[in-house]
């Protein structure tokens, strides 16, 4: 509504709601990946700076649990905090350490040669794996962790999945899990590509760092 010339005041909307007696979609817990102490913990880099001045700077990454067709699925994205574009994402039924070298390799593909990123996750034990710090060792990417229990640590990711799931999962029927996982892929092509943030100016996270490398 905003690109086309027409601005909603989300006051206004939150009045027409309560009039017509609507409630929007409730979010619902997380997979939680922590299992205790596995290997070295890493430093809390970020430390809750979230800012950026150019894309490919800071990173962050998680994984999240769906119940679909009486089968679970995981989703493992990596999000880029200065547009907070989701850089690449690997889908799964096992939360393996597989899923997540696969997720490590695609982005591989798109990062620039010469870029030098945090990337920030909680304290799940993949993230605490020997060949996990290797693999971002080997790429020239600096790790950061989250403090134990603390899901602000990386609220940018907390609050991803948080929109994912009230806009396209919850209160939804998938009829196969092969459904479920277009509707998912669907739907992050959408975030980066369509769906607008007043925080990026009124565009995408896509059209936001296409209009930065421009000026």
């Amino acid at each position: 509504m905003r690109q086309k010339g027409y601005e909603i005041n989300h006051k206004t909307v939150l009045k027409l709601m309560k009039s017509l007696n609507l409630k929007g979609k409730q979010r619902k817990n997380k997979y939680k990946s922590y299992k205790g102490e596995v290997g070295k913990v890493a430093a809390n880099i970020l430390a809750r700076d979230f800012n950026c001045e150019r894309p490919y700077e800071k990173l962050t990454t998680d994984i999240t649990e769906f119940n679909v067709c009486e089968k679970k699925l995981y989703l493992s994205p990596i999000m880029d905090l200065y547009n907070r574009e989701i850089l690449c994402y690997e889908i799964s039924d096992s939360p393996n350490f597989r899923q997540t070298r696969e997720m490590l390799a695609k982005l591989d593909k798109v990062l620039p040669e010469k870029a030098r990123p945090i990337l920030h996750s909680d304290q799940g034990w993949q993230y605490q794996m020997k060949e996990y710090q290797r693999i971002l060792a080997k790429r020239n990417i600096k790790q950061s962790m989250s403090r134990k229990g603390n899901c602000l640590d990386n609220s940018p990711m907390e609050n991803f999945f948080g929109r994912l799931k009230t806009e396209m999962y919850y209160g939804e029927k998938f009829e196969t899990v092969d459904e479920f996982v277009h509707c998912l892929e669907e739907y992050i092509h959408y975030y980066n590509n369509t769906r607008i943030s007043l925080k990026l100016k009124g565009m995408s996270p896509v059209q936001y760092r296409t209009h930065s490398n421009t000026i």
